[in-house]
């Protein structure tokens, strides 16, 4: 009979803490492009385009490894016994 080893954070709290960052990114992403963030950058119109360029794409790569289930350091590690 071998000990239960204490995980950590269970499973469910990880995935539900993953989607809700994948909404926050997105929507940060589109707040950037709707241009919501005037008032952070009043004459850098690039910053708000690319910043909100890359929110959005790291949303995707964050949902995608989400949803495929390759979230590295979440149940990948090997258990040596």
């Amino acid at each position: 009979m071998s000990a239960q080893r204490n995980t950590g954070t269970p499973k469910t709290m990880r995935n539900v803490f993953g989607i809700i960052m994948i909404a926050i990114y997105l929507g940060v992403g589109i707040l950037f492009l709707c241009g919501y963030f005037n008032i952070l950058f009043p004459t850098w119109t690039w910053v708000r385009w690319v910043g909100g360029a890359l929110f959005i794409a790291y949303g995707l790569w964050r949902g995608y490894r989400q949803f495929a289930g390759i979230d590295a350091g979440y149940g990948n590690e090997r258990e040596d016994n």
